[in-house]
């Protein structure tokens, strides 16, 4: 199991001074069928690396080739006009634009890595988020915030369903977790850089995140034009929204008052547990923890070792519920095909009957390979063990152009022909705050972050930053 000082050689902890590779600025690195782990063999894709080849690597080298291979989702396999991130994409499908919000932030975090790791030139990088921001900063908002879904050619919103067709503040969110890992990171002196930054800034202080409050002590998740508050759906923990609430407090413009998470968020009926499963006990959350992306979307950024407020150690909580998670799946109370010590990991994803948050309490036999790949900081040896058996299953149907795919269920036969933005971002990034603490450090040196830390009580080992 991962510990509080898991991870690889660490960034820089100056966000302004990140940013460190010596790529040349016009190069863009990526992989190709000249690659020495790519095959031409007959019926497989020249640019897809061979799963036995990569099973064979030592485990640097083996998370190297992973993570460049899940970023090409967001790189080769982005939104054509936007370069923003696609909500998925199948195997052989043809590019489309309808755009995930939350899931280009995770692809931003994931660019980031790909310039630190010089598989793609930081000139390069910069003129792809330069053409995102474009499209964002001109897209339909409501009250600062963005759609789920919109349409990367234009800009405009595409419903989720017929009464999300407005703002969603924890798809926002993510995203602006992503656009301040990115001005932390670009912060030198030329004028790309400098727009950039300033771009990043206009957006993300044009977030009415007060506004959405409706004047109660509570974040509330959707607002719509046409519907206004119909949907009612209130943002209580435990759940991926921690970091919606950080950057609410720490917003500069429109900030909430700390009285919103400790009367909303952490008062919700599934916020604290302290039952025991798997003779571990969980401080929060529903029983057995939920699915793992909990421990995932709001930590591709906010570091969880050593963060705490009354409310709970977020290294423990995180770490014990990958544990109960792998605990049940070795359990295995349903007895499914393929579960064990090296198959593990329940979470949100598609499945043969459409798309389920899977978890100990909704197990249908579903694997989702991001769920044990995305939890290396917390559970090291078992999710390496875990990404070579991947690499094995069904003579290597999970491995494709854009890494895994989303899941498989060996008891019904089915593997997953998708990718998900939403799973895929996940993946590089916290794999990659294994290995470096880059993501971790970038987001956690931005100051609004860190003031909105404060505001909500927190405490962790930057506080003096």
């Amino acid at each position: 199991m991962g510990s509080p000082s898991s991870g690889g050689a660490g960034a820089t902890t100056d966000g302004a001074a990140a940013g460190r590779s010596t790529a040349p600025d016009t190069a863009v690195h990526g992989p190709t069928a000249l690659d020495p782990l790519v095959t031409g063999a007959t019926g497989r894709d020249p640019a897809v690396p061979d799963p036995t080849a990569l099973a064979a690597l030592p485990d640097e080298a083996l998370l190297e080739a992973v993570q460049r291979q899940t970023f090409a989702f967001f790189w080769e396999g982005a939104d054509p006009a936007s370069g923003l991130a696609c909500d998925r994409r199948a195997r052989a499908d043809a590019s489309n634009h309808k755009v995930a919000t939350g899931g280009s932030g995770f692809g931003i975090m994931a660019l980031i890595v790909a310039v630190e790791r010089d598989w793609v030139a930081r000139a390069a990088a910069l003129e792809r988020l330069e053409r995102m921001l474009e499209v964002l900063l001109r897209a339909r908002r409501y009250h600062g915030a963005l759609p789920h879904f919109l349409d990367g050619r234009t800009g405009d919103t595409i419903p989720f369903s017929m009464r999300d067709d407005g703002g969603d503040l924890v798809e926002t969110s993510f995203l602006c977790m992503g656009l301040l890992c990115a001005r932390a990171y670009f912060g030198r002196d030329g004028a790309g850089e400098q727009r950039l930054r300033t771009a990043v800034t206009t957006l993300w202080e044009q977030v009415e995140w007060d506004w959405y409050t409706r004047g109660r002590p509570l974040l509330y998740w959707h607002w719509s034009p046409r519907y206004e508050w119909a949907i009612d759906h209130e943002i209580r923990g435990w759940n991926e929204c921690l970091v919606t609430y950080v950057l609410a407090a720490g917003a500069p413009r429109h900030p909430i008052e700390a009285r919103a998470y400790h009367e909303g968020f952490a008062a919700g009926p599934a916020f604290r547990n302290g039952q025991r499963y798997y003779d571990l006990e969980l401080p929060l959350g529903v029983p057995y923890g939920g699915p793992l992306f909990f421990t995932h979307y709001s930590f591709c950024g906010l570091d969880p070792r050593g963060l705490r407020d009354r409310y709970a150690d977020y290294w423990q909580q995180n770490t014990r519920h990958v544990s109960i998670n792998r605990a049940h799946c070795i359990a295995n109370p349903h007895r499914w095909a393929g579960y064990g010590e090296d198959c593990w990991g329940l979470t949100a994803s598609d499945d043969p009957d459409g798309y389920v948050a899977h978890c100990p309490a909704v197990d249908n036999g579903t694997i989702s390979p991001t769920a044990a790949l995305s939890s290396f900081p917390y559970a090291t040896a078992h999710s390496m063990r875990a990404l070579r058996h991947f690499l094995g299953v069904a003579g290597g149907r999970l491995w494709g152009r854009y890494g895994f795919v989303d899941a498989y269920c060996e008891a019904r036969g089915w593997y997953a022909d998708t990718f998900l933005a939403i799973d895929q971002g996940p993946i590089i990034v916290m794999i990659e705050n294994y290995r470096s603490e880059l993501l971790w450090q970038l987001f956690m040196s931005v100051p609004e972050v860190r003031a909105g830390l404060r505001r909500l009580d927190f405490t962790s080992p930057g506080d003096e930053r």
